[in-house]
């Protein structure tokens, strides 16, 4: 959640037990008067979460994979079919009866 707002529009994220779904749109970084980098934002997000993960599990060394999954969506794709499909991994991996009551999900609430 660290960069939201100021790196990325994050719409969500879904925690599972061993990899991380998100859903975001990189902003312009005002001073560059570029998009940021994906590799920029990925990798800020990997440094600071595996800095607190190591440091609550009391170890040092890698938590993430050097690379990442990444896929753009096209105009074609529905990005609500998408929020949908990572709200329900929850649910598909028997962690949780309904994505709602799973805990380690955020999503970006609906303008009214």
């Amino acid at each position: 959640m660290h960069d939201e707002g100021t790196k990325i529009d994050l719409l969500v994220v879904v925690v599972m037990p061993d990899h991380v779904h998100m859903i975001f749109t990189p902003l312009i970084n005002q001073k560059a008067m570029e998009v940021y980098s994906l590799a920029e934002i990925t990798d800020a997000i990997k440094g600071a979460s595996a800095h607190k993960i190591n440091r609550a599990v009391r170890r040092q060394g890698r938590v993430w994979q050097p690379e990442s999954f990444d896929h753009v969506l096209r105009s074609s794709e529905s990005l609500e079919q998408k929020v949908q499909y990572l709200l329900e991994n929850p649910v598909r991996q028997g962690l949780a009866s309904r994505w709602e009551n799973y805990p380690w999900l955020w999503q970006k609430p609906q303008a009214a």
